[in-house]
């Protein structure tokens, strides 16, 4: 009979317990309105400082990766789509004719002659890439070069800008002195251009200014877009437009960026020897000054200019290891002009609308799914954007942000999964909080680790039982209204629940008014019985103070009696897999404890002898013979505690 009870007296926390454990693991498929705030809101954080790291400069925060990337396409490009312009040809100032003329600076007749030898030869455009800011000492040299220069106005000759190392503010050019050529050389602007060249953040020359205010805003042309407007048509020239500040090849707008700059191609690399595929023609400044006969230049652009490391002007550029030649950088952007293939930054606006436009898609998708699902979908997102932004470059030749929308991909994944994490961990709380009132928080704990789902059936286990019940508890409930009687009752099961989960015991139900409670299950211990008998201690002092507060307000009092046994018993759930299961002990260990209970006065601890050999060293106890009980046909040795050696 008492077997039956047990079973039927099924606790009700286990259902939910089951129920809400399946939830700690399987998440619905519609979020809360609270919480898919809490994401968005988090998302739109990640979402904005990504878009922060884009726009804070011109190359954005991490122009340190954007670049290099942008640098691996470039070197990628075929030999056939690197294809040299061959009208550019190119006359070094080499070792050669260092040699063979003398060491640095030139007499401005040797450029003089050199013009004339190119001009005969049918040159197109010639530009000298050599600063020539300082008057000869020999008057007669520079007025040789300046009636050079008058006969032939298709020479260009360089300004260098020189600009002070740091701007009031970014994005200002105003220069802090601006070398033009010497006044004894000409006075005509139209053969004068810059020859500046700015590099990226990394050193690297990707970029090239088209054109450049002077000291008084007006703007001198790249030597590079002198050169090309030579051989342009008049409706195809560069140009800027005063009126919208943009520079034109012909009606086509250049995309610059706010220094007028503009991504070169490169067609060649630096040094590069010339064959059938590439490179520039190029001539050593002696041998075309020494040639007796005229050189095949017709309609060519001829660049003059340093080719030795000694006259320090040469860059890394993104396409070599190998520095670039001021001079070929410039060649490479004659022919970028003559073909218009520019590479084209994707605009602000379109970029931050593409990180918007990921970051959205990331947060409702990762708020959606998670695990498997959601890195399936990241990964997927990470190489599908990649392929968008290869389109764009193959299509378009633009360049559209690759780090920042995969960055904010990135943070946002992360973000879910932490937010995930603590979601799952506050529900693991709520679940051990909530269970730990009804079962031992380490039968919560036990099967929060396992990951698996509560499951019919046990096993043998060595543990100790406790049986409480209220002495006196009828006459009472009699004596006193109903809410307070639940008041007392309230108060009496608090106390044996606090003192059964102080010495890590599981409280396995409530029997009216009653407690059944076992220790070294599910968490074994050796020293069980001594832990139940601890706990039974407790249970009798708590109650003796309880008692005298309820005389003081009710004129009557109520005692436990306690019946503790140790021994084999079949710990496990028991009841129905799909709706209803209680995790307890069943056997004749338990059966005893109940009727070491139904014999114990109030007051009164009583324990068997099976638990009267553990803990006989630990206690004062005495014996009080042995005593007939139901269901056994031997009487039973019983001992009774007195409290604490």
């Amino acid at each position: 009979m008492l077997q039956f009870v047990f079973i039927c007296n099924l606790s009700l926390p286990f259902v939910f317990l089951h129920l809400t454990m399946k939830l700690v693991y399987i998440r619905e498929a519609l979020m809360g309105k609270k919480k898919w705030i809490k994401s968005l809101a988090a998302g739109l954080v990640l979402m904005l400082l990504s878009t922060y790291f884009y726009t804070v400069n011109s190359s954005g925060l991490f122009y340190f990766v954007e670049g290099p990337l942008q640098d691996v396409l470039r070197k990628a490009k075929s030999v056939e789509e690197r294809q040299p312009e061959d009208r550019i040809k190119i006359i070094k100032i080499d070792e050669k004719s260092l040699k063979a003329i003398g060491k640095f600076p030139w007499d401005r007749t040797t450029y003089a002659q050199l013009i004339e030898k190119l001009e005969q030869s049918g040159a197109a455009a010639i530009g000298i890439d050599v600063v020539l800011a300082e008057p000869s000492k020999n008057p007669a040299d520079d007025k040789a070069l300046a009636d050079v220069l008058a006969k032939y106005q298709n020479v260009i000759l360089p300004v260098q800008i020189n600009y002070p190392s740091k701007q009031e503010q970014a994005g200002d050019l105003v220069p802090e002195k601006v070398d033009y050529p010497t006044s004894t050389l000409t006075t005509n602007r139209q053969q004068m251009a810059h020859i500046n060249v700015f590099v990226d953040k990394d050193g690297k020359a990707r970029k090239l200014p088209v054109g450049l205010p002077d000291e008084n805003g007006s703007y001198i042309p790249a030597f590079s877009v002198a050169l090309a407007n030579l051989v342009l048509d008049d409706k195809e020239k560069v140009k800027r437009d005063d009126a919208t500040g943009e520079w034109k090849r012909g009606s086509a707008v250049l995309p610059t960026n706010e220094r007028n700059q503009v991504t070169t191609e490169f067609f060649t690399l630096p040094r590069q020897k010339v064959d059938a595929a590439t490179g520039y023609e190029m001539l050593s400044f002696v041998d075309v000054l020494n040639s007796k006969n005229p050189l095949p230049l017709q309609g060519s652009i001829v660049l003059v200019g340093p080719f030795v490391t000694a006259m320090q002007d040469e860059y890394p550029t993104p396409i070599s290891s190998v520095k670039m030649f001021g001079i070929e950088i410039h060649a490479n952007m004659i022919q970028t002009l003559l073909e218009s293939k520019f590479y084209k930054d994707m605009s602000k606006t379109a970029g931050i609308g593409l990180i918007l436009l990921v970051s959205l898609l990331a947060i409702f998708l990762f708020e959606r799914f998670r695990g498997k699902a959601a890195l399936i979908i990241f990964i997927g997102m990470f190489l599908l954007y990649g392929g968008v932004w290869l389109t764009f470059y193959i299509a378009g030749s633009m360049f559209a942000p690759l780090v920042y929308p995969q960055f904010a991909l990135v943070a946002i994944y992360i973000g879910s999964l932490v937010s995930h994490y603590l979601e799952e961990r506050k529900e693991r709380n709520r679940v051990t909080g909530i269970f730990g009132r009804f079962v031992s928080k380490s039968v919560v704990d036990e099967l929060l680790q396992s990951g698996e789902d509560v499951k019919l059936g046990g096993s043998r286990k060595d543990i100790s039982l406790i049986f409480v019940d209220i002495r006196g508890f009828t006459p009472m409930s009699e004596r006193l209204e109903p809410e307070q009687v639940i008041q007392v009752l309230n108060e009496y099961l608090d106390v044996c629940t606090k003192a059964i989960f102080k010495f890590n015991g599981t409280l396995d139900k409530f029997i009216g008014d009653g407690v059944m409670a076992m220790f070294g299950a599910p968490i074994e211990y050796d020293n069980h019985p001594e832990m139940a008998v601890r706990a039974a201690i407790e249970m009798k002092s708590q109650a003796n103070v309880l008692e005298q507060k309820l005389i003081e307000k009710y004129g009557i009092g109520v005692k436990f009696g306690l019946g503790i046994n140790s021994g084999p018993a079949v710990v496990g759930n028991i009841g129905s897999e799909d709706l209803r299961l209680d995790y307890t002990a069943i056997g004749d260990t338990v059966n005893l404890s109940a009727r070491l209970e139904s014999n114990a006065k109030p007051g009164q601890i009583l324990i068997s002898e099976q638990t009267y050999e553990r803990v006989k060293d630990l206690f004062v106890i005495e014996s009080i013979g042995e005593i007939k009980v139901k269901g056994k046909e031997k009487p039973v040795a019983v001992y009774e505690v007195i409290g604490n050696l």
